[in-house]
């Protein structure tokens, strides 16, 4: 395994005494509880992309206003993140934002096309590209700081769940310029040219710290590496050349003492890997049960997810027995939130959502127990 991406280190600053943990305000609740492997009164449950597309409100309040702006602008950034909590009860807000919003910040030219994703200008393939790229510095996350504070001076005792995206999933977006099914560029500039990779992908994973432990620091109580394109890599691949960069971001938060989440899509068959790189507890998507992911991580790990995202649409019989089977197999671990196995399609009916937090909360006490 290669050395930690080079760059100055993020010194260590212990969380503020009005932050969320500290106070008392989260600490106890079923989410953190859950993440650190206690067993809680009832099952935690939040869904990834929870606040937004799949919300009559969310698009109400967004009409008119470019992705990347609406991540940008505080008060909108609250409001959004609080839509889901208040329409169906989940026990955490996840922090609205996008996966390039730290890029943004730090002056890359990116933007968010409907219907493509992120699309980058000039894609990074060079060693004078990389050299140029800029620091993200602590003073351009002054929208970021501002949106996290207003929002937990509205959830009270609901966490905040910090977010970011992994180092290799930005990577990717920088050096192909745009989403890819086969990350060829990427995968030719991982084996060809090694050390420019390594320079760019600590270029990025100390832009994602930086972005990640200022959410923190501002009141989030979980924080959330997420991979969206990890899954098209070996095992070899990841532990090579992207495992030391993803290690380098949940470090830089580690001396703040939340709960860190690694999740990637399709990854099953990297998930001890990407435990290793420092995670407190792993998502795993909807392709492998929990209990198979529990033997995979060797057991001890709180985990969290994982119903497939389909099955909101498979009506409330198929997606009630499938929430049951993902409760019984997260009682293999120590501790299990419970979410998709993946984001919340748009076309998602919301009251499917709100029955679906009704039926997990009225199940009974949460599962945890031996993961031997």
């Amino acid at each position: 395994m290669s050395a930690l991406p080079a760059g100055p280190a993020i010194s260590g600053t212990p969380l503020p005494d009005d932050h969320p943990l500290t106070s008392g305000r989260t600490a106890d609740s079923a989410l953190i509880r859950s993440y650190r492997g206690e067993r809680a009164e009832r099952p935690a449950v939040w869904f990834m992309r929870q606040a937004g597309r799949s919300l009559p409100e969310y698009r109400a309040v967004r009409a008119g206003t470019a992705m990347l702006d609406a991540c940008l602008t505080p008060d909108l950034v609250t409001e959004i993140t609080l839509q889901p909590v208040r329409r169906h009860g989940v026990d955490a807000a996840i922090f609205f934002s996008d996966i390039v919003v730290p890029l943004k910040l730090a002056g890359i030219d990116v933007e968010i096309r409907p219907g493509v994703g992120p699309v980058v200008a000039d894609p990074i393939r060079t060693a004078a590209q990389v050299a140029a790229l800029p620091e993200l510095t602590v003073d351009q996350l002054t929208p970021i700081v501002q949106a996290v504070r207003g929002t937990v001076a509205e959830l009270g005792s609901t966490p905040l769940i910090g977010f970011a995206g992994a180092p290799f999933t930005l990577a990717s977006y920088l050096v192909e310029g745009g989403p890819s099914r086969e990350h060829l560029h990427t995968k030719a500039m991982m084996h060809a040219a090694p050390e420019l990779w390594n320079e760019l992908a600590g270029w990025v994973a100390r832009t994602t710290a930086t972005f990640l432990r200022g959410q923190v620091l501002a009141g989030t109580s979980a924080a959330q590496l997420f991979d969206s394109w990890a899954g098209a890599l070996s095992l070899a691949d990841y532990r090579t050349f992207v495992q030391p960069h993803s290690a380098h971001v949940l470090t830089a938060v580690a001396d703040l003492g939340v709960p860190r989440i690694h999740f990637g899509v399709g990854t099953g068959e990297l998930l001890a890997a990407m435990h290793e790189a420092g995670a407190d507890v792993m998502g795993v998507d909807h392709r492998i049960p929990l209990d198979v992911a529990q033997q995979r991580l060797g057991g001890g790990v709180p985990v969290q997810g994982n119903i497939d995202p389909a099955l909101l649409f498979a009506g409330r019989d198929a997606l009630g027995a499938a929430a049951t089977a993902v409760l019984a197999a997260g009682r293999t671990a120590p501790g299990h939130v419970v979410n998709l196995g993946h984001g919340v399609p748009p076309e998602t009916d919301p009251d499917v959502l709100t029955w679906l937090v009704d039926l997990l909360h009225s199940s009974g006490p949460a599962g945890g127990g031996s993961a031997g």
